[in-house]
């Protein structure tokens, strides 16, 4: 098994979460989803992101995901577990994901309405503390904090890693520039935005193509770690009308995208819940029909 450093820089894959037919999660349904993107190569597998509907999921039911699908993974990959929310929840995930046998903690960045940027750092020592000091890796998606205040958060002790989340490149070179040369600048918005993101000192990026498609997620990594950026977006346009599809109604279609197009390839992980968009409207599914098909992925 890869590094954590290693995974950190290859690609970080955000697993759905799969529902059962009476709506509860089913960890056990992603088994063939992980398998392949497995042996496609994904690098870093992760659990209780926002494509895996981490805010629609009761804390019993995030500790279930992490626990499961740590033992689906079964040490073949490093397994990153995504925490957060009020303190106390967010402790008791962490301790879960720590027991689990995770190998780093992604902290979402708390969407509470007053939030100290100092408040933070707090915030990511208790996170630290629960875990018995798990690395971790900050899921910045918003920059507004500025780039005093992101230095401050990468100098937390066991901070690896950033998953920059916003469209702003030209901050997140200052922002690598402010900070420690050791930690990692992973791409955040996916595959469209990872060789801009790649331009300017980042590297890896997250997926949530690999639960659907993980083989062209992985040839596009490839192609930017090999430096071919003409290769890279080549490979992007093939893929641009998913992400666009993800990327509607003020991005509430992103995860219904993905479970729609598991759906298609006979991997029903069930809807998505509110306020999330379900289903696709008849446009959105057309064209994902007609993606599916033009890349024989149905």
């Amino acid at each position: 098994m890869m590094t954590l450093d290693q995974a950190l820089t290859g690609i970080s894959g955000i697993l759905v979460t799969p529902y059962d037919a009476a709506g509860n999660v089913a960890p056990a349904r992603l088994a063939p989803l992980l398998d392949r993107a497995l042996a496609a190569g994904l690098h870093m597998p992760v659990v209780n992101g926002n494509t895996g509907e981490f805010y629609a999921l009761t804390t019993d039911e995030a500790c279930t995901m992490v626990t499961e699908v740590a033992a689906l993974i079964d040490g073949r990959a490093p397994l990153l577990a995504g925490v957060g929310r009020g303190l106390r929840d967010a402790q008791r995930l962490a301790r879960a994901s720590a027991d689990a046998g995770a190998a780093a903690l992604m902290i979402h960045q708390p969407p509470d309405p007053f939030v100290a940027p100092r408040g933070v750092v707090d915030y990511l020592h208790a996170m630290a503390d629960a875990s018995g000091g798990l690395p971790m890796m900050i899921y910045l998606r918003n920059d507004a904090i500025g780039t005093r205040a992101i230095a401050d958060l990468c100098a937390v002790p066991g901070v690896r890693g950033v998953k920059w989340a916003t469209p702003n490149p030209q901050k997140l070179a200052e922002a690598r520039a402010a900070c420690d040369p050791s930690i990692v600048w992973v791409g955040g918005l996916a595959e469209v935005w990872a060789p801009t993101f790649y331009a300017v000192g980042a590297r890896g990026f997250t997926s949530g193509l690999i639960n659907v498609w993980p083989e062209h997620s992985v040839a596009i990594h490839a192609a930017l770690e090999a430096g071919d950026y003409h290769a890279a977006n080549a490979l992007i346009e093939r893929m641009r009308v998913f992400e666009d599809i993800r990327a509607q109604e003020m991005n509430g279609t992103n995860v219904t995208g993905v479970k729609a197009a598991l759906i298609a390839q006979g991997h029903d992980c069930g809807p998505t819940r509110a306020p999330s968009a379900w289903p696709l409207t008849a446009g959105q599914q057309s064209d994902l029909d007609g993606f599916l098909a033009a890349n024989h992925l149905i």
